[in-house]
């Protein structure tokens, strides 16, 4: 079935509001002042930007060299300086006046603070989670961010199928899935078997839910297989037969994607105002590199200082790391930011894979149960566990000091756990 654009609001506004909402979450900074030193800066109220808003005056936002620049349709441009309390409320005001309605992200996932899991963990270090499982989208998780963008890309450009990769039991192929389905388009899978023999028609978890959900094909590719070329080549076929087709890279970690978690952070920043909390460090999985950029790319922006440290779960350290940063800068780019990721910044632990990308280690068991028996939380086997199972070894090491607060990132991914239900019994 095509979407009906006509009626798709999304459609209307396209591509460059939600790249333009990316960027009114991601830079505004602590408010300090409410006047203007310079001549050549304009003061700008909530209500005048409102009035320009409604009235379809605006034409874009920049931002650049400490200010954000508004430029209106009839060529007249006005600069904000970013540390203003104005800035704050004409920014919300330019976000508050699109068409919610369209935005899969529309409301902020709770911090949540895990006083049972830290006394658990015996390190002398207070644990809270972002739970970003709470997503909307089927069964949650942290891909429903970057879908945002992706999936507006693909209704903006026309397309009525929507192709992505994964593995077999892919956190990310059930949310593009899922949303695929939301807008009325087809979805076509393609799934590496990582694990030669992994791939079970008939397995619980994300695989049970792929077939719920009503894919309309699966393709499964062996592992180390060229999953662009595998994706291409179903483009093609689809192609051939009418469709016009969409494809979402693995993990939608590209930079269009990871300004989602560029707006995760700006999230993350006013919730620590509104909670009164300071973060001392924050972990996150690290897997196909777009939720860690993302994280880092909204950091810089928002000239946040917190340590992150990311877990791998897949590729060794220096690749992961590289992977990351060039990744982050190349979201500061799309956004149109002179900043630079410093390679330091990124840090991205690979001592937790175990075996291999999916196969459980005792750890991941370990802080899957833990988490589970104090808190009533889920984690997944793939990712979050073995990201909150290097949480928990670093914190026994000492890496956190004494004290700190330490936030962790739920990435969800807990439908996964049904198909691993001999590592918990």
């Amino acid at each position: 079935m095509k979407p009906d654009k006509g009626n798709n609001k999304r459609n209307t506004f396209g591509l460059i509001t939600l790249i333009l909402w990316a960027l009114v979450l991601t830079f505004l900074f602590r408010s300090c002042s409410s006047s203007y030193a310079s001549a050549n800066e304009v003061q700008v109220d909530y209500s005048t930007f409102k009035e320009w808003v409604q009235q379809d005056k605006v034409d874009r936002v920049l931002m650049q060299s400490g200010k954000y620049t508004i430029t209106l349709k009839e060529g007249v441009t006005v600069e904000v300086p970013e540390q203003t309390n104005s800035t704050s409320s004409i920014f919300y005001s330019w976000m508050g006046n699109q068409d919610r309605e369209t935005v899969y992200v529309t409301t902020p996932t709770p911090i949540e603070h895990c006083p049972n899991f830290s006394k658990a963990l015996g390190a002398d270090i207070d644990v809270y989670i972002k739970r970003d499982d709470m997503l909307p989208g089927t069964a949650g998780g942290n891909k429903t961010r970057k879908l945002d963008f992706c999936i507006a890309d693909a209704l903006q450009k026309g397309c009525d199928t929507v192709i992505t990769c994964g593995a077999v039991q892919s956190n990310h192929c059930r949310l593009t899935l899922s949303w695929a389905v939301h807008e009325g388009m087809d979805c076509h899978l393609v799934l590496e078997e990582r694990v030669k023999g992994s791939y079970n028609p008939e397995a619980s978890g994300n695989n049970f839910l792929f077939q719920l959900l009503g894919v309309k094909s699966i393709t499964v590719v062996p592992g180390g297989s060229n999953m662009m070329e595998a994706m291409e080549k179903v483009a093609a076929k689809l192609t051939a037969e009418g469709r016009k087709p969409y494809i979402v890279p693995g993990g939608a970690s590209t930079p269009l994607g990871a300004l989602g978690y560029v707006g995760c952070m700006e999230e993350i920043m006013h919730q620590m105002f509104e909670m009164g909390l300071n973060f001392d460090h924050m972990v996150v999985p690290s897997g196909s590199a777009g939720t860690h950029a993302g994280i880092i790319a909204g950091m810089i922006g928002n000239n946040i200082n917190i340590p992150v440290t990311g877990i791998g779960v897949n590729r060794p350290k220096p690749v992961q790391e590289n992977a990351v940063h060039t990744l982050a800068n190349q979201t500061l780019d799309l956004l149109g930011v002179e900043a630079r990721v410093p390679a330091e910044k990124v840090v991205a632990f690979d001592d937790y894979v175990g075996p291999g990308y999916s196969l459980p280690t005792d750890a991941m068991v370990e802080a899957v149960k833990m988490l589970a028996e104090t808190e009533g939380i889920l984690l997944d086997p793939v990712y979050s566990g073995k990201a909150m199972s290097g949480l928990i070894d670093l914190a026994r090491k000492g890496y956190f000091a004494k004290g700190s607060k330490v936030l962790f990132l739920h990435t969800g991914g807990s439908p996964a756990l049904y198909a691993y239900l001999p590592c918990f019994r």
